[in-house]
């Protein structure tokens, strides 16, 4: 009897370990705008042996919201600024993420999509290239400022947010863009370039999404606190 036991636990432990081991594949979706690869790579390299990711640039990754690819990663990263797209790929892309596919989308990813509001309602915001009407409010076109010093301040206690203190980030800012006021705000600033609220959680159908703001170039890539940032966004997510 004693045998018997021992080998259920055994085995029992051998698939918790199995499972635990098993990596996280991101999806990070680019395009649209220029970045530095090679540090943008090493951010992701950072993550540790628990993730893997693979890089697919739109116009191409249209194909893997597709159902039959969707078992090809666990986790959405978005880091483009694509604009053309189809009622055909919308209804495909917004199926995918409904059904449970998360995302974490970083910085120039709200800039995306600018004539397809579902988008804005998927990550909970949008920069405005142009004057735009929302929810019958008229927003101005957004602005930008390159290299500011500024503080991001913990706004939440949330997964996303443990045991990370304000800090300090060299990076670029987004001013008048619209947040969804339904998000759970998790980072701000008072920097007066920006929108207060730069980082977010909230559910789209399924699927748990997380958005920062920030996250232009190589100070931001390899800053400690942001890469933290970015981990526990993607085991949240993906729990």
């Amino acid at each position: 009897m004693r045998n018997i036991v021992f080998i259920v636990l055994f085995n029992l432990a051998f698939i918790l370990t199995s499972r635990a081991e098993k990596p996280v594949r991101i999806l990070v979706v680019t395009g649209g705008h220029g970045y530095n690869k090679e540090t943008f790579n090493e951010m992701l390299n950072s993550l540790g042996d628990r993730y893997t990711y693979r890089v697919v640039e739109f116009p191409d990754a249209f194909e893997m919201f597709a159902p039959e690819k969707r078992t090809e990663y666990d986790v959405l990263l978005f880091y483009h600024m694509w604009q053309k797209i189809t009622p055909e790929q919308q209804a495909i892309f917004a199926d995918c993420i409904r059904k449970g596919k998360p995302v974490v989308a970083l910085h120039h990813s709200i800039c995306a999509f600018d004539d397809w509001e579902e988008y804005w309602r998927i990550i909970g915001g949008k920069y405005f290239h142009r004057p735009t009407v929302l929810d019958g409010k008229e927003y101005p076109a957004c602005s930008y400022i390159h290299d500011l010093k500024f503080t991001v301040k913990v706004a939440a206690k949330h997964p996303v947010t443990k045991g990370i203190n304000d800090f300090e980030v060299f990076d670029e800012t987004y001013k008048g863009y619209w947040v969804d006021p339904g998000v759970k705000v998790l980072l701000t600033t008072d920097e007066p370039s920006s929108t207060p609220v730069i980082g977010w959680a909230k559910t789209y159908g399924k699927a748990r999404i997380v958005v920062f703001q920030s996250g232009h170039d190589t100070p931001t890539f390899q800053n400690e606190t942001y890469r933290r940032l970015l981990r526990q966004a993607l085991e949240w997510v993906v729990k």
